[in-house]
C-alpha cells in the first residue's frame, strides 16, 4: 500500500468505536465498530439479523437504558460501551435493566404473612432506593406502618434514616392522591362543560327530534377470555374497575400485566366497553413508561457519580417538601 493509504486506513481505524450490541431479550453479545450512530445502526442490525420490517432500530445503554440518538454524545462514550438494540415498536421494559428493577421479573412467591411481606419489600429497597417508584400503594402503605426499629434492624440503618425514609414513602403516596385527585377534577370540569354545551344545544333546537344515545354495549361477548386476564388478580381487577386512577395504585408488575392483555378480553373481564378498555390501557402504559423514565434517571446519576454506588442514604431526599 501507498504511505497515503496506509494514513487514510489509520485514521478511519482511529475513528472507528469499539462496541457491543444485543436483543432487548437476547443473551448473545456481538462486538461491532463503528465511526456514527447511522455505522452502528447497520451493523447491529446486521449482526442481530433484525428484519428490516423491523426498522428503524433504537439503541439504548444495557446499563440503565439512556437512549442514545445524538452523534456527540454517541462519540464521548468509551470504547466497548454495550447497547441493548430494540427493534421498531419495541419498548425498554424492566426486564432489560441490568440491577434495580431485575426484581420485577422474577416470579414472587404468595406471601403469607405481613410480617414476610414488609421484609421482603424492605430487602428490595436495601438493594436500591429507585425501587420506591415503581411500588404499588398497598406497598408503600406496608412500609410506612412497620414499626420504625424493625424496619431500622431489617435495613441495618440508624432510627433516624428510617424515619426519613418512612417520610420518603409518605410523600410518594400522597403525591399519588394528589395527582388522582386532581384528574378527578379535571375531569368533572370537562363533564360539566359537555353537559353545558347539551343544554344550551337543546335550547338552541327546542323542535329538534330528541337524539339517541350512541353509546351501545356490546352484549354479544358474555365470557371473558381466561387465557387473556389469568395474569390479573382478582385484586388488581377490582381496582382497576373500582378506583379512580387505578395505574396510580398499581405496582408496575401489574402496569405490564395490564398492557400485555387483550383489551376486548380486558373490557369483558371489567364489564366496560373497548374503548373505555383501551383508555385504562394507555394510562397505564403512560404510568409505566414514567416510573421507568425515573428509575433510568436516577441510574444515569449514579453511574456519572464518582464511586458509582447505590444512593447513599445519607443523600435521600429530605422528608421536608418544598412548596
Amino acid at each position: 500500500k501507498s504511505p497515503r493509504g496506509t494514513a487514510e486506513h489509520q485514521l478511519m481505524a482511529a475513528r472507528l468505536k469499539q462496541c457491543v450490541v444485543r436483543r432487548r431479550d437476547g443473551p448473545e453479545q456481538h462486538g461491532v465498530a463503528a465511526s456514527c450512530l447511522r455505522e452502528l445502526r447497520d451493523k447491529a442490525c446486521g449482526v442481530l439479523a433484525i428484519d428490516k420490517a423491523q426498522e428503524p432500530i433504537t439503541l439504548v445503554l444495557a446499563e440503565d437504558g439512556t437512549i442514545v440518538d445524538d452523534e456527540d454524545y454517541f462519540l464521548c462514550l468509551p470504547p466497548n460501551t454495550k447497547f441493548v438494540a430494540l427493534a421498531k415498536d419495541e419498548k425498554w421494559s424492566s426486564k432489560s435493566l441490568d440491577s434495580g428493577t431485575s426484581w420485577l421479573s422474577e416470579s414472587v412467591d404468595e406471601v403469607d404473612s405481613a410480617a414476610e411481606k414488609w421484609k421482603q419489600l424492605a430487602r428490595q429497597l436495601k438493594d436500591d432506593l429507585s425501587n420506591i417508584i415503581l411500588m404499588s400503594e398497598e406497598d408503600l402503605q406496608v412500609l410506612i406502618d412497620v414499626p420504625r426499629s424493625g424496619l431500622a434492624e431489617e435495613l441495618a440503618q440508624s432510627e433516624t434514616k428510617v424515619q426519613v425514609l418512612q417520610d420518603t414513602l409518605q410523600q410518594v403516596l400522597d403525591r399519588r392522591e394528589e395527582e388522582r385527585q386532581s384528574r378527578q377534577l379535571l375531569e368533572l370540569y370537562l363533564q360539566a362543560l359537555k353537559t353545558e354545551d347539551s343544554i344550551l344545544s337543546k335550547v338552541a333546537e327546542p323542535e329538534a327530534a330528541p337524539r339517541k344515545e350512541m353509546d351501545v354495549v356490546d352484549t354479544a361477548t358474555s365470557s371473558t377470555d381466561a387465557s387473556a386476564t389469568a395474569a390479573l388478580s382478582d385484586q388488581v381487577l377490582a381496582a382497576l374497575k373500582e378506583k379512580p386512577a387505578p395505574e396510580l395504585c398499581l405496582d408496575s408488575q401489574d402496569l405490564e400485566l395490564v398492557l400485555k392483555a387483550d383489551a376486548a378480553a380486558l373490557a369483558s373481564a371489567l364489564g366496560w366497553d373497548k374503548q373505555k378498555a383501551g383508555a385504562l390501557q394507555s394510562a397505564c402504559d403512560q404510568e409505566l413508561s414514567k416510573r421507568l423514565q425515573q428509575v433510568q434517571t436516577l441510574h444515569s446519576l449514579r453511574s456519572t457519580s464518582k464511586g458509582k454506588k447505590t444512593l447513599p442514604w445519607g443523600d435521600w431526599p429530605s422528608a421536608k417538601r418544598k412548596k
